[in-house]
C-alpha cells in the first residue's frame, strides 16, 4: 500500500509575497480618472483643481452623483432606468409646491417627497417584477408620464423660493468651528474639515486592512505588504489632499457629506448584505438565481423603490439649488445617471458592479464638462467627448472580458 505525502500548507503570509495581482476591469476606471484629471489640469492652466472650481464640480453634479447610485444597482441587476430624470422633476414639483405653496415645514415636506418617490419607485417596480413587462418599456412610458405629471402639478410654470435648509443642503458649506490652521504656501484650512478628512482616511485604512487580513486568513492571494502599503498612501493623498482644497474655499459642502453618507451605505448593502448578494446573483444568472431560492421579484420590485427614493432626493438637491422647482428639471439626468454606471465598470448584462465605481465615472463625466468649460470649448464637442468615452468604457469591459474568457 502506498502513502502519498501530504503537501505542506502555505502560509498566509508566503502567499501574500508571491505576486501583485492587478485586475484591470477594476483598476482601469481609476487610472482613466486620474489621467483626465492630469490632461484637463494641463490643458486650463491649472484652473481645474483650484479649490473653488473643486466645490463647483462637486456641487453642480451631486444629483447625479445621486441619481448614479441607484442606477447603479438597477444595471447590476440587469434593468435599466430612463424615467430617473422625470422623475426628479416630479419630486421636485412635489416639494416645491408643499413647501411654498402649501407653506408645510421643510423637514415633514422632504419626508412626504421621499414617499412620492418611493411611491413611484413601487409603481414602476410593480409592472416589472409581478406583470413582466421589461424595464424598458415601463420606464419609457414612465419618463412620459411623469414629465407630464410635472407639469401639470407646476402649471408649466417655475415655483420657488426654498427655505433656506434646502438652499444650504443644496448649496451651503460647513461653518468653520475651530478655526483655521496654517499650510505653508497652501494659505489656511478649517481645522474641523482637516480633521474629518483625517477621520476618513482612518476608517479606508481600518477597513482595508480588516479586508487584506480577511482574504489571507482564508489563504487567499493579497499584495505584499508594500505594495498594499503604497496603495493605500496614495488613497490617504487624494483624500486629505481633496479635503484641504475644499477647506481652503468655504469647507466642505454639505451635499458631500450626504454623499459621502450615501456612498458609505450603499457600498455596505451592495458588498456585505444578504440583500446585496441577491443583487447581484439576479443580474449574474437569474435562473440559478431563482432556483437557490432567491426572490427575484421582490428583489426587483425594492429596487425600484429605492431608485425612485434616490431621484427624489437627486430632485430635491436640484430645486434647493436652483431655488426653483421647473418644468424642463431633470432633461437627460438618466443618460448621465446610465453613463456614470457603465463607464465606472458596470456591465451590460448586469451581475458587475459598484457603487465606487459609479461615483467615479460621474466624476468622470463631471470633470469632462467641467475641464472643457474652462478651456472654452463649445457644447457639442463636449457631446461628442463624452459619448466617445462612454463607447471607449464599454468597448473596455467587453474586450477584458474576453481577454479573461481565453
Amino acid at each position: 500500500m502506498t502513502t502519498t505525502e501530504a503537501r505542506p500548507a502555505v502560509p498566509p503570509v508566503e502567499r501574500s509575497k508571491r505576486r501583485i495581482s492587478i485586475n484591470p476591469r477594476q483598476s482601469g476606471i481609476y487610472v482613466a480618472f486620474a489621467l483626465i484629471v492630469v490632461l484637463f489640469e494641463v490643458l486650463t492652466g491649472g484652473a481645474l483643481l483650484e479649490p473653488q472650481n473643486i466645490s463647483n464640480i462637486i456641487v453642480q453634479n451631486s444629483y447625479v452623483l445621486i441619481l448614479a447610485i441607484g442606477m447603479i444597482l438597477v444595471i447590476i441587476s440587469g434593468h435599466i432606468d430612463l424615467s430617473a430624470g422625470s422623475v426628479v422633476a416630479m419630486t421636485g414639483a412635489v416639494s416645491a409646491v408643499l413647501m411654498v405653496n402649501s407653506h408645510v415645514p421643510w423637514f415633514l415636506a422632504v419626508l412626504i417627497t421621499l414617499v412620492v418617490g418611493a411611491a413611484i419607485g413601487a409603481w414602476q417596480g410593480y409592472w416589472v417584477a409581478y406583470f413582466g413587462i421589461p424595464a424598458f418599456i415601463v420606464t419609457l412610458a414612465g419618463m412620459l408620464a411623469f414629465r407630464a405629471l410635472t407639469l401639470t402639478v407646476l402649471g408649466n410654470q417655475g415655483i420657488g423660493p426654498f427655505p433656506d435648509a434646502i438652499r444650504t443642503l443644496s448649496n451651503g458649506f460647513t461653518s468653520g468651528y475651530l478655526g483655521n490652521i496654517a499650510l505653508g504656501p497652501l494659505g489656511g484650512a478649517d481645522l474641523v474639515s482637516v480633521l474629518a478628512g483625517v477621520a476618513a482616511v482612518a476608517g479606508i485604512v481600518f477597513t482595508q486592512w480588516r479586508k487584506r487580513a480577511g482574504r489571507m486568513g482564508y489563504g487567499q492571494d493579497v499584495d505584499p505588504f508594500g505594495v498594499f502599503v503604497l496603495k493605500i498612501a496614495g488613497i490617504a493623498v487624494l483624500v486629505l489632499a481633496l479635503v484641504v482644497q475644499l477647506a481652503r474655499f468655504k469647507n466642505l459642502p454639505w451635499v458631500l457629506i450626504l454623499l459621502a453618507v450615501l456612498v458609505l451605505g450603499y457600498s455596505l448593502v451592495a458588498g456585505k448584505s444578504v440583500f446585496g448578494r441577491h443583487i447581484y446573483a439576479v443580474g449574474g444568472n437569474l435562473q440559478a438565481a431563482t432556483l437557490s431560492g432567491v426572490k427575484v421579484k421582490q428583489v426587483t420590485f425594492w429596487i425600484f423603490v429605492n431608485m425612485g427614493v434616490l431621484a427624489a432626493l437627486a430632485g430635491i438637491i436640484f430645486a434647493g439649488r436652483l431655488n426653483q422647482a421647473g418644468p424642463t428639471a431633470g432633461v437627460n439626468f438618466e443618460l448621465d445617471a446610465i453613463a456614470a454606471a457603465f463607464i465606472g465598470g458596470a456591465a451590460v448584462q448586469g451581475g458587475v458592479g459598484k457603487v465606487v465605481g459609479a461615483i467615479t465615472g460621474g466624476l468622470i463625466m463631471a470633470v469632462i464638462n467641467n475641464g472643457m468649460s474652462l478651456i472654452g470649448a463649445p457644447s457639442e464637442r463636449v457631446m461628442l467627448v463624452k459619448g466617445v468615452v462612454l463607447l471607449a468604457a464599454v468597448a473596455y469591459d467587453i474586450w477584458t472580458k474576453r481577454r479573461a474568457a481565453s
